[in-house]
């Protein structure tokens, strides 16, 4: 009786090992594949292009030292695969900024920090314009599937407070419309401390550059977890 109940104990034992190991092997299989696909996602590089005026060139900083190669290197110094590109032009008003858009995402970003805005208030340009102009920039970014952060910058009363406050509401309403991150002003770490600003009052030295980049950072790395999605 014992040698019966061993012969067909012993091959059940060892069909039910045998199932054990393949679900074990499965399971071990199915979490590596996460895994290294969760990974992959993670060390996605993503593309920051940023838009703006001379604010954004910093024309006369040298070059590892300007507004996207600090942001860069402070991002990968948290972590981040990131590439963040220079598209700054000085000058440039909220429709000169659209009309290059198409050409500065040819190479089709990730993400797109948009300053711009700051000539237009020196040059008493109609806040309706730069409105319509800023407005139309989030619309393609958004037809194209860009993350984007939008950043106000201090708002002036050279024209009159009527002027000063149709700006101010401006930047903040357009992100709240079109659902995009926002950053209220570009130029508060710099622009009341005369060791971080130029000369002119109106641009950062390489401090007043690192002092935006600590405060930005945290928009900017929801910026890129947003990309990610």
């Amino acid at each position: 009786m014992k040698s019966r109940l061993g012969r067909f104990i012993t091959p059940f034992i060892a069909t039910l090992a045998l199932r054990a190991i393949v679900i074990v092997a499965t399971v071990c299989t199915v979490l590596t594949w996460a895994t290294i696909h969760s990974v992959r996602a993670e060390e996605r590089v993503i593309k920051i292009t940023v838009l703006g005026d001379s604010l954004i060139e910093n024309k006369g900083v040298p070059v590892a030292h300007r507004f996207p190669d600090k942001l860069e290197f402070a991002l990968k110094a948290r972590g981040q695969s990131v590439a963040v590109t220079n598209a700054g032009w000085a000058g440039d008003t909220a429709a000169k900024g659209l009309a290059r858009l198409d050409r500065v995402i040819t190479d089709q970003p990730d993400a797109v920090i948009v300053v711009l805005g700051a000539n237009d208030m020196v040059w008493g340009i109609d806040p309706n314009a730069t409105r319509a102009a800023l407005a139309e920039i989030l619309r393609k970014l958004e037809a194209r599937r860009i993350a984007v952060l939008l950043c106000g910058v201090r708002t002036q009363s050279k024209f009159g407070e009527e002027y000063k406050n149709a700006f101010a509401a401006m930047f903040s309403g357009l992100a709240s419309e079109h659902n995009v991150l926002f950053y209220p002003a570009f130029d508060d770490a710099f622009v009341d401390d005369a060791q971080l600003k130029a000369l002119d009052g109106l641009h950062p030295t390489p401090a007043g550059i690192e002092a935006v980049v600590t405060r930005i950072l945290p928009q900017v790395e929801a910026l890129i977890a947003s990309a990610r999605r």
